[in-house]
């Protein structure tokens, strides 16, 4: 969930300190940690490869598109999201791993617990459109959900929302269009557990 100045302002960036970590999205058990990552447009992002095998990540729907190539176990690799927007994330390798990274143009966003609790730190008073992503809701109904809001000094919440969830294909094609093939657990690049 995230808010955005309604008069279309942009929001001043705010100085990340220099001993601040890089967000990652750390490759581990044919997976990626976390699975989302929400970032500020401009932030780079590391991609670090634990895994005792190969992966090459790319990402080529919406959002930023890239492709990292292929690289080995210790080695990361890093991206930039320059611009606004949902970046699907894929290993052209390793069907079963996926991610997805948030790029957005505010500071005022947060991420749901598993009890589905989301707290926005540190919203200055204003109004502000709100928008929400969540994996199992279609974009479209994700959209009509935006409505504006009011924060002012005594707001301490938003409401409740009910997300729809919908039926999402889980299969997806790897980065030349084509369908993955057969896993060969004899592989270096493909490894095993």
């Amino acid at each position: 969930m995230w808010l955005t100045p309604s008069d279309g302002a942009s929001v001043a960036p705010t100085p990340v300190p220099q001993s601040f970590p890089l967000p990652r999205l750390i490759q581990r058990n044919k997976s990626f940690e976390p699975h989302v990552l929400v970032v500020r447009v401009g932030s780079l992002v590391e991609f670090p490869n634990r895994d005792p095998f190969f992966h090459n990540v790319f990402s080529l729907f919406e959002g930023k598109r890239f492709d990292l190539g292929l690289y080995e176990a210790g080695t990361a690799r890093n991206v930039i999201f320059d611009k606004p927007g949902i970046s699907y994330i894929f290993c052209n390798i390793h069907p079963e791993m996926s991610a997805v990274v948030l790029a957005l143009n505010t500071p005022y966003y947060g991420i749901s617990d598993r009890q589905g609790q989301v707290i926005i730190p540190a919203v200055a008073p204003g109004r502000y459109t709100l928008r929400i992503w969540y994996e199992a809701t279609l974009p479209e109904r994700l959209n009509a959900m935006a409505r504006e809001v009011t924060v002012s000094e005594s707001t301490s919440t938003l409401g409740l929302f009910q997300l729809p969830t919908s039926t999402m294909p889980e299969e997806h094609k790897n980065m030349y269009g084509h369908d993955y093939a057969p896993p060969n657990p004899d592989s270096p690049a493909y490894g095993r557990p």
